[in-house]
């Protein structure tokens, strides 16, 4: 068996501690010590080889899906999206690379962001779907839903067949009227996002149904590289693989998920996995609160202070708070959508950002300039890298820095500084056990992270 992990969602709806650059999969959300995304790799490899595990995701998230990994697996297999395409031509370009560089295998298709906590129930009702997998079946796995939630699209099954059930249609998230009418018909799933097929079925539907798709689907070729190329996946439909192929296909089986299952899509969710107190409040963080009931609080950086709330969401990133009510929790999105709307680069990013060397945080910000604060941990790293459009000037504030600079090395202490011109290679790193912390000013015509150019890294983020 093969496994895709699909790890390019945005997390719009758990903003603002989710964003664009950094989304849900890659947080650890429920006092956990690993991402959702590496539960969702612990979870397949119990069931699959970690060689046969390949995770997609976009490319400016590959770099953290691949540092993620590279602790759960010797050389994971990272896949990345030139360009955001929604779900089916993600499982369409990976479903290639098993078939040009593996074999016709069965493969299950797995998002990263779900929480799962009873692997071994996962896992049985894993062996079961792949029972009809290999029987020609495309597997859905539906969650018997116990509440109305209008955030899921939902699954009418008809006839039982062995482990499962023939599938009658796919619906839409619902309004809650109609929520409520799928929970009392017993007949009605929510849709897990997770599938299972043999790689030739899979084609097969994608050729009859999802022509646009399969026609550059074809033009793939990974027997010699693992990029995917931009000319070729730009030109394929962005869309999702339930609208592509499973509302189409005639040959999809259900079979129930034996194992819990929560999307934590949004922060209602969120808040139904945590420990909460006495009084019902779930509290993650620096808080203080006073007659709170029923309301989930959250401190990132500072303290938060909640008097007589009840029913509400309070979340405190370094440069924003978010405050809603309980039962509104679905429209955050609305929040983040208006943010990326207008250009506000608080949808896109946290001012702090954490690297497998440490972490950094944006101080300021203006025409032609950014300033950071970068702290290496002890004997971390920054890979060995140059930039196309901005120079840069580090001043030591603690600790002494190891820099490379053309080949040549410096020792620095607090107090010395060093420039760094456009286009020359370059490398920071801490021997010593103290952290190193480094005044960055940056300056130039385009100050992105996209703007770094990798030769070697010793967090696996350079490809051989």
């Amino acid at each position: 068996m093969h496994g895709i992990i699909l790890a390019g969602g945005s997390g719009s709806r758990l903003w603002p501690l989710s964003r664009e650059l950094y989304p849900k999969q890659l947080l650890r959300l429920n006092n956990s010590k690993e991402s959702l995304l590496e539960m969702t790799f612990l979870r397949l490899l119990d069931v699959i080889d970690e060689k046969n595990i390949i995770s997609i995701t976009n490319q400016k998230h590959s770099g953290d899906v691949r540092t993620q990994l590279n602790n759960l697996a010797s050389n994971p297999v990272v896949l990345s999206e030139p360009v955001a395409k929604n779900t089916a031509p993600a499982i369409a370009a990976a479903v290639k690379y098993i078939l040009d560089t593996r074999c016709d295998d069965v493969i299950i298709v797995a998002p990263s962001d779900p929480l799962i906590k009873d692997v071994k129930a996962f896992s049985k009702t894993v062996k079961e779907g792949e029972k009809l997998a290999q029987a020609g079946y495309i597997v859905t796995f539906g969650v018997m839903p116990n509440s109305p939630q209008t955030g899921y699209g939902y699954i009418k099954a008809k006839e039982p067949i062995e482990n499962g059930f023939k599938v009658d249609e796919f619906k839409e998230k619902p309004d809650e009227k109609t929520a409520k009418k799928y929970l009392e018909d017993g007949n009605y799933y929510w849709n897990s996002g997770i599938f299972m097929f043999k790689a030739s079925v899979f084609v097969e539907a994608l050729k009859k149904y999802a022509k646009d798709i399969y026609e550059n689907f074809e033009k793939l070729d990974f027997r010699t590289n693992e990029n995917i190329p931009y000319e070729i996946f730009n030109l394929m439909p962005s869309i999702s693989v339930d609208y592509a192929v499973m509302e189409h296909a005639k040959n999809i089986a259900l079979v129930p998920l034996q194992s819990d299952w929560n999307d934590l899509g949004c922060w209602d969710a969120i808040y139904e996995v945590n420990k909460k107190d006495e009084c019902g409040n779930v509290k993650m963080g620096n808080i203080m609160e006073e007659g709170c009931k029923n309301s989930l609080l959250y401190a990132s950086d500072r303290l938060v202070a909640g008097v007589g709330l009840e029913d509400v969401v309070i979340v405190e990133t370094s440069d924003a708070v978010l405050a809603c009510k309980m039962d509104k929790t679905q429209d955050v999105k609305k929040i983040y959508d208006k943010l990326k709307e207008i250009k506000d680069d608080t949808f896109k990013i946290h001012r702090t950002v954490y690297r497998p060397w440490g972490y950094y945080t944006v101080l300021n910000q203006g025409e032609g300039y950014l300033t950071k604060m970068i702290c290496v941990f002890k004997k971390g790293q920054l890979s060995l890298q140059s930039h196309n459009y901005r120079s840069e000037h580090w001043v030591v504030l603690s600790g002494t820095a190891r820099v490379t600079l053309d080949n040549k090395n410096f020792m620095l202490k607090p107090g010395q500084s060093i420039d760094i011109p456009v286009k020359v290679k370059h490398s920071l790193a801490n021997p010593y056990d103290e952290e190193l912390k480094i005044m960055e000013v940056q300056r130039g015509e385009k100050l992105v992270e996209e703007d770094i150019i990798r030769y070697k890294d010793i967090y696996g983020r350079v490809k051989a």
